[in-house]
């Protein structure tokens, strides 16, 4: 484990590096006046393009470092918290209505799947809770699973909500930082520490 803290460092450190050589920081900021220039359209447009992307199975962690970078941390995490709910809620509603038949087939034969669905019947929300802070299933892939049990669907959104934003706030959070890092702004540490916490809880 502290290898890979390392690891995670070093590829941080290589990204502002390279981000200053670049000069990304520029570019990044031109982007930020363009969406705040927008007012409120722009970080509603973003999250109903990230629901529709996250329930299409596109992977999410982009478009959460996306949102770090372009809303900057406060914003940024409003927008990802409430794009990834919106798509896991679309996803699993897709997968209950319109896609079970498909889904079932191919998940019958599936352990991982299976075993999944008898931790719901026996534990109830704390799978969904457990699911999401833990990632042992690909994101899409939970999202989906889930809407062949039968979780409720106020169940599921608010478990879901909570117990992705611990990681919603580091990846955004994390993305500002490196940003601010790229700009030669000196350590954010208020963004650092905040990384830092959320990562220790």
């Amino acid at each position: 484990r502290v290898w890979r803290y390392a690891i995670l460092v070093a590829v941080v450190f290589a990204v502002i590096a390279a981000g200053r050589r670049l000069d990304l920081a520029t570019h990044v900021d031109v982007l930020r006046v363009w969406i705040e220039s927008l007012g409120a359209l722009g970080p509603v447009a973003y999250v109903l393009v990230y629901a529709v992307l996250v329930a299409a199975a596109v992977p999410a962690s982009p478009l959460t470092v996306l949102a770090g970078a372009m809303f900057g941390s406060a914003v940024g995490v409003v927008v990802a918290s409430v794009g990834s709910t919106l798509g896991a809620v679309m996803g699993m509603l897709a997968a209950r209505y319109l896609l079970r038949g498909v889904l079932t087939r191919r998940l019958a034969a599936n352990a991982r799947f299976q075993q999944l669905n008898r931790l719901f019947d026996s534990q109830g929300a704390i799978i969904v809770a457990v699911t999401r802070l833990i990632p042992l299933f690909p994101f899409a892939a939970l999202n989906y699973a889930f809407g062949l049990t039968n979780v409720r669907l106020s169940t599921y959104a608010f478990w879901s909500w909570l117990c992705m934003l611990p990681m919603t706030v580091i990846v955004v959070v994390g993305a500002d930082a490196v940003v601010s890092g790229m700009r030669g702004d000196g350590v954010p540490w208020p963004l650092v520490g905040t990384v830092v916490v959320m990562v220790a809880i």
